[in-house]
């Protein structure tokens, strides 16, 4: 199994890929988490790290409507590649390689903290998560927001599932395939992920393989970390109440 970090290495370039139209995910995603924010914060803008913000998915968006962002990556490529895409689109930001369990960040200086994507659930121990939990609060100012996107690990879990649907983007040499292979462990929390892309060659395929593995945190069991870090006012918000394609949590800081 190889590192997280070696995970988002290789998929960087391709990441995009897992998206029909990615500008317009990017857009739509961040209309959902702008809308999470102001009603907790107000119109702002506001300064956002987005601690797991990988090729820019939220954090391009984001910085589009006019958030002050600052993005890190456990992976260093997806964290330059993730710069390189927002000064293409006009909304350049500072980006980092950091670890969330080691944000090089002064204490009490960000509005809002970020990590969407199912990123959280990389950290595969009770101590980990801890330690990213303590450090997501250290960085936020009094009263501000911690925003966590995961998958419904509560439905996941009750149905084990073995694989994702594929999902098909068009690019200028043709369909792209993604899915995944899941392979869950003996302790049926965690699961081994193996992330396939089908990329055309030709006549023939190419096949893309990485892999890597996830915590299927229940809702639970993550809101009880969220308070016990020090957080308080702790909600799900659900697709369609925020518009967001995973489940919202939320706390403050206080």
């Amino acid at each position: 199994m190889s590192s997280v970090r070696d995970f988002y290495d290789a998929l960087a370039a391709d990441y995009h890929l897992i998206f029909p139209d990615w500008d317009a995910s990017m857009a739509r995603q961040a209309a959902a988490l702008d809308g999470v924010v102001r009603a907790r914060l107000g119109a702002g803008p506001h300064k956002v790290l987005d601690c797991s913000c990988g090729i820019g998915t939220q954090a391009i968006g984001l910085a589009g409507i006019g958030h002050r962002v600052v993005g890190s990556d456990l992976s260093p490529v997806a964290a330059v590649r993730a710069a390189a895409e927002a000064a293409a689109r006009g909304v350049g930001f500072p980006t980092a390689a950091a670890d969330m369990r080691a944000l090089p960040f002064r204490a009490s200086v960000f509005d809002a903290v970020v990590c969407a994507d199912n990123s959280l659930p990389h950290l595969l121990t009770a101590d980990d998560l801890r330690t990213a939990l303590a450090g997501m609060r250290r960085v936020l100012r009094e009263d501000g927001l911690l925003l966590l996107s995961v998958r419904d690990y509560d439905a996941i879990r009750a149905a084990r599932p073995s694989s994702t649907p594929p999902q098909v983007a068009t690019t200028a040499r043709g369909r792209v395939v993604t899915f995944q292979l899941w392979r869950w462990h003996e302790d049926g929390e965690r699961y081994d992920l193996e992330h396939f892309q089908l990329v055309p060659d030709g006549n023939d395929w190419e096949v893309r393989v990485r892999r890597t593995a996830y915590w299927a945190l229940p809702r639970g069991q993550l809101t009880d970390a969220v308070a016990d870090a020090g957080f308080t006012d702790v909600s799900w918000h659900e697709p369609e109440g925020s518009g967001f394609y995973q489940p919202v949590l939320t706390a403050r800081r206080t």
